[in-house]
């Protein structure tokens, strides 16, 4: 068993700081895994999983070296340690566990285990048959300078230093028990320390669940009504019973009036007309306000207890854009850019135009209020019970700014989580996953063949995406209606849903899709007659719905750990173009499922392979002798390898199995 020295006294006689020291480079710490480009970017797990680590570590010479993983917290001064073990060609490994949730550094140290050099320099004189007399004396003479911090260490070394004094037998000084006490006892004069790299630890909410999108006005029973927060309370048990986790609200502060959108985004609103939810801020306030007609601060406190004790979060939107009438404009006109003509620019993205909306200036001169002052306006949710936040189009803005504010947050909240909703160029995507976004939008919703989605999940699956990006996989938004819905087939819609609940740890769906809503603006992806400009009430059990269907997935992923995670997916060899087969599992492989959906409406005869396929039976991993339909409860023994499937996509596009051995 490999044991550690007193590093702690070792870094104060050798003048280092644990968080700053280089070392004395005597060692070449190199290849260092996880690491995201050179531990610039941090890192993500969950807190309690082990973190698995490897680096290359090698010196000069022949002389025994030793190694150590270490980790804190950041806001914490003291590190821990357990030992790296050689795994050979100087490649080593050691695992250590983030207990706790926040943001952590882990660094890499090296020494020279000199009596573990020593010892076996003499074993193999010893057994060449050399004379050794001078070398016991070095031996002993090294283990008088032990400074041991255990009694148990100081016994041993005495011991063993005492037998030999009495009876010049060096084989007092050779055992594994002396050997051991020393690893801990003596100074390691070249210790050498990795630079810090940084590291994440979540909560697993910020890899896996269901979310369920919905605007909050439109939660009345009543035509016409603007819904409040008690509409939302009352949808609560239903969303909760279709098995959601997340409860994501699009923005419930005040719509400004000047420059008003109408229904279908005129540029003219009619009287009576909402406006969009994202057109935010009025003279009653702007991001740390509520829109009056839904409630108070106090309805939104109830509405945050209520749904915890549905077992929901609440995640709110956080738009960083500002209506004409937002308090803002007039408190810090200088937040605004202005044209040549002295009006305020609003936002453009040609050639679109958002007339009812203004973007802050982060290059203002008053740029670090701008920061500090949206800052404070996540903290004042945050106190608010949330801890949720899904971020609209943050890859319109400074990236320096989304580092800085989410370490600000995360170094004293670290419970709080971010979504970016960015669709947008892959690497800028990628981008911001790096800097410490949470979860991330994706181009699911545009996959739609067997390839490109098997590419797709590959690519998020290999190294180093699995390090940072965590994919969360919407099936539609208020702003995205894609082609392949818009026919309103319901097998189509079940497709959808299950790829993105079976394939991704996280999914989620907009409020609608449960009804089939597929009413296009014809030749776009956008929906017609959309409750970004109006109210829309519905009928949450209209006949045709596939509450139901949801439910069962939703229900099938609690039931499995293997679902909620991404990163152990594996694809299985179907030939056939319009049906993926996949396996995940768990870790420890105690649960893995075995699932094939369909991508096209005509029923499909298909082989699914499972030779390779091992589940854990107590101790021992065992190849697959049975699947277990998660849905129905059904047994199929597998035989040759595999079993045959009929899916019928009218009925069912997905067959989703748990894997017996």
């Amino acid at each position: 068993m490999s044991v550690l020295p007193p590093m702690k006294k070792v870094e104060q006689q050798l003048g280092l700081t644990p968080a700053t020291s280089p070392g004395l480079g005597v060692f070449h710490i190199e290849d260092v895994f996880p690491c995201i480009e050179g531990g610039r970017f941090p890192v993500k797990r969950i807190a309690g999983e082990p973190v698995e680590v490897w680096a290359d570590i090698f010196r000069g010479g022949h002389d025994i070296a030793a190694a150590a993983i270490c980790w804190r917290l950041e806001t914490d001064s003291e590190w821990q340690r357990a030992p790296m073990q050689l795994h050979g060609n100087d490649r080593w490994t050691g695992t250590f566990t983030p207990q706790a949730v926040g943001r952590y550094l882990y660094a890499i140290e090296a020494w020279t285990d000199a009596f573990a050099t020593w010892r076996h320099g003499v074993m193999a004189k010893m057994d060449a048959r050399q004379d050794v007399s001078l070398d016991a004396l070095e031996g002993a003479s090294m283990m008088t300078r032990a400074q041991p911090f255990t009694t148990e260490n100081t016994a041993v070394i005495s011991a063993a230093c005492e037998t030999f004094l009495q009876q010049g037998d060096i084989a007092a000084l050779l055992t594994e028990e002396v050997e051991h006490a020393m690893a801990q006892s003596q100074v390691a004069t070249d210790l050498t320390q990795s630079k810090p790299y940084p590291l994440m630890a979540d909560r697993a909410r910020a890899v896996e669940g269901a979310w369920y999108e919905m605007v909050p006005r439109s939660q009345s029973t009543v035509p016409g009504q603007h819904g409040t927060f008690r509409d939302c309370i009352a949808r609560l048990t239903e969303i909760a019973t279709m098995g959601f986790d997340v409860l994501y609200f699009t923005p419930i502060h005040p719509i400004g009036h000047t420059n008003r959108k109408g229904r279908n985004n005129a540029l003219k609103a009619e009287p009576g007309d909402p406006g969009s939810p994202y057109a935010i801020g009025d003279e009653s306030g702007g991001h740390d306000a509520i829109h009056p007609e839904l409630g108070t601060l106090d309805d939104f406190r109830d509405l945050v207890r209520e749904a915890k004790s549905h077992g929901l979060e609440i995640a709110l939107d956080f738009a960083i854009q500002c209506s004409p009438d937002h308090p803002w404009l007039k408190q810090h006109p200088n937040w605004f850019k202005r044209r040549p003509d002295g009006s305020m620019r609003y936002a453009e993205n040609p050639p679109k135009k958002y007339e009812d909306i203004h973007n802050p200036d982060f290059e203002s001169d008053d740029a670090q209020a701008l920061w500090h002052a949206l800052r404070d306006v996540i903290r004042f949710w945050i106190d608010q019970g949330v801890e949720i936040f899904r971020v609209d189009n943050p890859h319109t803005k400074p990236f320096p700014f989304w580092e800085w504010l989410i370490q600000d947050i995360q170094l004293q909240k670290p419970n709080v989580i971010f979504l970016a909703e960015a669709f947008t160029r892959p690497k800028l995507m990628k981008g911001l996953a790096k800097l410490g976004f949470s979860q991330s939008y994706t181009y699911f919703t545009w996959r739609t063949s067997k390839w490109e989605m098997q590419e797709y999940l590959n690519e998020l699956t290999g190294y180093p995406e699995r390090e940072y990006y965590r994919p969360n996989f919407f099936v539609n938004t208020p702003d995205i209606l894609p082609f392949h819905l818009q026919g309103g087939e319901p097998w189509m819609f079940k497709s959808r849903v299950a790829l993105a609940a079976m394939l991704s740890a996280s999914y989620g769906i907009y409020n609608g899709f449960e009804l089939l809503e597929h009413e296009p603006i014809p030749g776009k992806e956008e929906y017609l007659n959309s409750e970004k400009y109006e109210i829309k009430v519905r009928d949450w059990n209209a006949p045709g719905n596939i509450k139901d269907y949801i439910t069962g997935i939703n229900m099938a992923r609690r039931a499995n750990p293997a679902l909620r995670q991404t990163a152990r997916l594996k694809f299985l060899d179907i030939n056939d173009d319009n049906v993926i087969g996949f396996t995940k599992s768990t870790a420890d492989e105690s649960n893995v499922i075995a699932g094939a959906i369909a991508m096209a409406h005509e029923p499909r005869d298909v082989w699914l392979p499972l030779h390779g396929i091992n589940v854990r039976h107590g101790t021992q991993l065992r190849p697959v002798v049975a699947l277990e339909n998660i849905i129905t409860g059904e047994r199929h023994g597998v035989e040759w390898g595999g079993v045959h499937l009929r899916l019928d996509p009218a009925r069912d596009p997905a067959a989703l199995f748990r894997c017996l051995a």
